[in-house]
Order: C-alpha cells, then sequence, then structure tokens
C-alpha cells in the first residue's frame, strides 16, 4: 500500500504562499511543488491526516470550508533491508534532515540480528549471536542504550578434549596464565606475546574501519589525502613491524600461532577464530586476518571481549530501528523490493514484489553485492566489465546453525563445578589438524562429520531468553556447504546434519540430549532462503586479501557508490566487512551525504522528550 497522505487544505485570505524553502528542497533532489509541506501529522489507519495550510490562494476567500487532497510522501532515500548496517545508515541519514524510508522483505526487521520466538517462552539469536564488533562510535552518536540496549560481557571458554580433560580461558589474567601453563609452561609465557602482537595489528587496523577507502588510481585531492595518512600510519610502524605487517595478511591462522606456541590445544582454541564463517582452512592464507578480524570488537572497553545483547541479538536492530523512527524515519515490513528503477542512467527508487512504486532519488542495497547487482538492477545499465567481477566475488557458504530450547542447564563432568568458564564458548575440537579435516568434508561436498562447533548458552547470563529453569542454547557450526556434492539439501539430510552436531555434544555431555524440548536447525540453504545471504555466507563475501580494504567488494567500487548514479551499497559486502560492526553503514552513510553537499550537516538531535526521560520499552516490530 503507498504511503498516502490526506492534505487538509484550509483557505485563508490574503496569505502569502507557504512552504518549504526552495534551496532546501533543491539540496534534497526534489521540488518545492513534490516536497509534502509540513504541518502536525496525526496518524490513522490505514493512512494519515496532515494539517497544513494553503500553498497559494487566487483571491480572498470567506469560507473556511476544508477540502482533502491526496499527496503522496515522497523520500530522499530508500534504503533495502532492515539489517544492522542498513539501520545504521538510515539512522545517519535521517539524523542529516533526510527523509529515509527502510523496506524489509519479512515480517520482521533486523535481517541477521534477529531475536525470535520459534518455540513458546524461548527467544533464539538465531543467527548472529554474540556481539563485540558494533563499533562504540556508533553506539554513542545513535544513543541506543537510550533505546534499551544493553550488551553484558560474559566470561572465558573452554576446549574440551578426547581425553577427558579441558583447556580454559579466563578474563582473569593470573587465572588465565596458570590455566596455559596447566599444558605448557613455554607456551604461558609466550601468550604475553602473542596477545602484544594482535594488539598491535589491531591498532593498525581499527582506525582504518570507519574511513572510506581511498582509491588508489585517484589523482582526486581526498584520495591522495587518505592514501597519504595510510603512508604515514604504515611507516609509523617502524622498518621491521612493516615486514611482519604484510607478512601477516598472508598467512595461515596455523602459520601464525606456530610462531608462539607448541601445545596442539592452545593453538586449536584460538584457530577458531581464523575460520568462522570462512570458507578457507586454518592451513589456508589469509586466515590470520579473519582471526585479527573477531579480536577488533570490544565491550564496554575492553578489548577483544564479547558479549550478549540482552534480549538476543534483535535487540541490537530494536533498538536502531526506534532510533530511526525517533529521527523521522519510516520502516515497513513484508515490503520485499523487486527492482531498483533507473530512468535516464540514474535512481528513481524501486519497485515492489506487488507492483508498487515508491520513489526516491537515492536507493542504498544492504544486500550483498550478487543480490543487489545480479538480481534488483536492470544488467543492461551496469558495465558488462563490471558485472563480471560481480559475478566472480567469493561469497561460498559455509556455516550453519541449530538454535535449542532446553529444559534445564547441560551437565559438562570435565568442568569443574563453578567454572567461569561454562558461561563462554565451549569448542570440542582439540587440535588444528581436526579443523583442517573438517574443512576436507566441506571441500568434498559434505558437512564436516567432526564439527568445528561454537556453543554458547546465554540464558546463563540472560535469563530472559527462556522460562525461569529453562535454557537457549546457540551452536554456530563450521563446516556446512550450501550444496551437498552438488545437489540441493533434503529435510533428511537436514536432519542427519543436526543429528551430527547433536552427537558431537553429547559424547562431552551425558545428560544433553534427554534436555532438549525442540531445535531449529539452519543449514546455508535456510540462511540464503529466510535472511537472503547469498549461498548463507554470513559475512556477505570472503575476508581474503583480494577482497578487503579498496578491494572491497570490487576494485573502483569501493566507496560505497554503485556504477548507476544515485545507487549505493551499505551491507557487509562492502569495506570493512561482516560482522554485527555497523561500520559498512555509517561510512556508506557519510559517502550519501557528501554527493548530497551534505558533508557537515546540520544534525537533527533526538527530540528533548527523549533525553529527558528513560527510553520507552522495546516496541514488538515483528509483529509489525
Amino acid at each position: 500500500m503507498a504511503h498516502t497522505y490526506f492534505e487538509l487544505i484550509v483557505p485563508r485570505p490574503r496569505r502569502a504562499r507557504i512552504g518549504v524553502p526552495a534551496s532546501i528542497t533543491s539540496r534534497m533532489g526534489m521540488s518545492t511543488a513534490a516536497r509534502p509541506r509540513r504541518g502536525k501529522q496525526i496518524p490513522l489507519e490505514p493512512a494519515r491526516v496532515h494539517l497544513g495550510r494553503r500553498s497559494s490562494v487566487s483571491s480572498p476567500l470567506r469560507s473556511r470550508t476544508p477540502t482533502i487532497v491526496p499527496v503522496v510522501k515522497r523520500y530522499d532515500a530508500i534504503v533495502i533491508g532492515s539489517g544492522h548496517n542498513g539501520l545504521t545508515c538510515a539512522c545517519y541519514l535521517a539524523r542529516a534532515g533526510l527523509e529515509v524510508l527502510v523496506l524489509e522483505r519479512n515480517p520482521y526487521i533486523g535481517g541477521a540480528a534477529v531475536s525470535r520466538e520459534l518455540y513458546p517462552g524461548f527467544t533464539y539469536s538465531n543467527c548472529s549471536y554474540v556481539c563485540s564488533l558494533l563499533r562504540p562510535e556508533i553506539m554513542r552518536e545513535l544513543e541506543l542504550s537510550r533505546f534499551g540496549l544493553q550488551v553484558t560481557p560474559y566470561e572465558g571458554a573452554a576446549v574440551f578434549t578426547r581425553d577427558g580433560d579441558f583447556l580454559a580461558s579466563y578474563t582473569d589474567p593470573d587465572a588465565n596464565r596458570r590455566e596455559l601453563a596447566r599444558h605448557s609452561p613455554r607456551d604461558a609465557e609466550a601468550y604475553r606475546d602473542f596477545s602484544l602482537e594482535v594488539r598491535r595489528h589491531c591498532r593498525f587496523i581499527k582506525p582504518l574501519l570507519m574511513r572510506t577507502p581511498p582509491d588508489p588510481t585517484s589523482l582526486k585531492p581526498r584520495d591522495l589525502r587518505e592514501l597519504l595518512e595510510l603512508g604515514r600510519m604504515f611507516n609509523d610502524l617502524g622498518e621491521e613491524r612493516m615486514y611482519d605487517t604484510i607478512r601477516f595478511f598472508t598467512m595461515s591462522v596455523s602459520d601464525f600461532l606456530d610462531q608462539f606456541f607448541e601445545n596442539g590445544v592452545i593453538k586449536a582454541s584460538i584457530a577458531g577464530s581464523g575460520i568462522i564463517g570462512t570458507a578457507l582452512g586454518p592451513y589456508s592464507p589469509g586466515t590470520a586476518y579473519v582471526m585479527l578480524h573477531h579480536y577488533m570488537g570490544e565491550v564496554d572497553g575492553h578489548i577483544g571481549s564479547w558479549g550478549f545483547a540482552r534480549g538476543g541479538m534483535g535487540a541490537i536492530t530494536r533498538a536502531m530501528a526506534q532510533a530511526l523512527r525517533s529521527l523521522g524515519g519510516d520502516l515497513r515490513t513484508e515490503a520485499e523490493v523487486e527492482r531498483v528503477l533507473v530512468r535516464d542512467g540514474r535512481t528513481a527508487g524501486v519497485v515492489l514484489a506487488g507492483g508498487e512504486e515508491v520513489s526516491a532519488p537515492t536507493v542504498v542495497s544492504n544486500l550483498d553485492l550478487k543480490r543487489t547487482f545480479l538480481e534488483l538492477v536492470p544488467g543492461e545499465e551496469l558495465p558488462e566489465e563490471f558485472l563480471r567481477r560481480v559475478r566472480n566475488f567469493k561469497i561460498r557458504g559455509s556455516s550453519g546453525k541449530l538454535n535449542i530450547a532446553l529444559d534445564g542447564l547441560p551437565e559438562f563432568p570435565a568442568l569443574p563445578a563453578g567454572c567461569p568458564a561454562r558461561k563462554g564458548d565451549l569448542h570440542f575440537v582439540d587440535s588444528v589438524e581436526r579443523i583442517e579435516r573438517a574443512y576436507d568434508d566441506w571441500k568434498n561436498g559434505t558437512w564436516s562429520r567432526d564439527p568445528y562447533v561454537d556453543l554458547l548458552i546465554p540464558t546463563q547470563t540472560d535469563p530472559t531468553m527462556a522460562p525461569p529453569g529453562k535454557h537457549f542454547m546457540s551452536v554456530f557450526v563450521q563446516y556446512v556447504p550450501p550444496r551437498l556434492a552438488g545437489a540441493d539439501w533434503d529435510e533428511e539430510q537436514r536432519a542427519a546434519f543436526a543429528d551430527t552436531v547433536i552427537d558431537q555434544i553429547a559424547q562431552y555431555s551425558p545428560n544433553f540430549k534427554d534436555l532438549i524440548l525442540h531445535a531449529e536447525v539452519r543449514t546455508p540453504r535456510e540462511l540464503e532462503a529466510e535472511i537472503g545471504l547469498t549461498e548463507g555466507n554470513i559475512f556477505q563475501g570472503e575476508l581474503t586479501l583480494d577482497q578487503l580494504f579498496f578491494n572491497r567488494p570490487i576494485p573502483g567500487y569501493a566507496q560505497y557508490r554503485a556504477p548507476v548514479k544515485g545507487l549505493y551499497m551499505c551491507g557487509s559486502s562492502t569495506a570493512p566487512g561482516g560482522g554485527v560492526m555497523g561500520a559498512p553503514g555509517a561510512n556508506a552513510a557519510r559517502e550519501v551525504l557528501r554527493d548530497a553537499s551534505r558533508s557537515t550537516p546540520r544534525r537533527r538531535p533526538f527530540p528533548p522528550s527523549i533525553r529527558q526521560r528513560p527510553a520507552p520499552p522495546p516496541v514488538d516490530l515483528a509483529a509489525e
């Protein structure tokens, strides 16, 4: 249904024309006549009433009889997809004063950052499941805490070994060093050097996350300044660190860890961060950076920490949606975009699946690169070389997930009673070689028979996600192919995959199977069909050196602009990459505003009523 206002026009004698100044509307790419006049808007269903003044009067009129004239609302920008990057982008655009509409095909918002009740009383973070990478700048500037977002760090982790032992990690550095020394005194001492090296690489990369990558082939002053700044940062590393940094980006996570550690369990406990969400094994070049990508986050200023969003990962996108609405932005669910409208070489809006056209001079896609340009944009509007590179963009699915409702807390006898590691990540692969063999299964077109599993029980930290005494278990699984030996998944194979994962967990938790009330099983097939992630790739593209920084998504198009004027990209296919980070969305918004001559926009503050009272309770956006 089109967004329509009914303008109640009350004639006023001898009044001059009243409207939005042309200088403002022209900067938004709209004529004064096309833009709805400001006034009090009282919500009605299915339309709204707009009380305004007559725009012009040809002669004095004594009658004050109102007339009703339909006016279709126009937008300055449309964002396709309500994932965290799309909502971040929309919030910044609305904050700058643009009229913004977010379109979401599902009946709920959030993309991969969602909380859903799929079993009575249980809230599942049924795709992304932990928070760390979300940029603190975005949380502050959008004031997400005012809209209910709380992130609580969780404690430690553990790797279970086949001989019945375990390796725990702790937030307390002394306890952590003692635990490492229990397995290898040498590695306990080396862990400090490892941590310092990782932090050095983080310090180099993190300032780049919220910057638009420069075009190394451009002679524009802005690109030259950015390249000079990058060169200065690189030069400040010193000669030895320069070589180390270059080498690091091409290393496998296994080779990088071999420089510091000798114990296989210790290496396995860290190597998992280098392969999560990635169609590469621990011996594959480039996985050292994937590990670093997961170490760049923070919770409450603690670098490398991870936490749970209270109420599940959907709490992040709910807070963003409420921020957007407080800034005047609109959001529509069950509004699937079928095509981007292109007229005379520039975007003119979108066409929805039902045939409705929504007009806007700017369209920003939060979908991945392939979905955007191979499905939504007419091929004749794009250069052939660009399309060739889009088709060759690496976006291979390799992950699956189980979301499990439990009747109680499972036992893990290997862990001491009260061990804080129970509240963190639990893993069941105790060597790098086992992770590589799991990758071999993926290469052979099947799910891993001995998978790498990242298991958490968030309800130990956030009891709001399950009824009293019950628990929700999140199980991320690596490796799971998008197709099985070239054929599509069927229900029998999906059940067999779930059994493989459940059996592995049950080897270390004897009462686990008896506690299962419900299990949601997600292969790359479900991730693509339900969320729109091509092949189920959770990063919207591999995080390898050929697809990072000014190569992401493809060379020449790393600054969030598409070949079609007025069309932009803001999803994780763009720099700096995947994870619930928000940086691609914020960076894309900056480029949209730059092109709209709003590089220093007048910020629209949050309404005083929001500042003066606590944030309202979260709105159930899934029901809208």
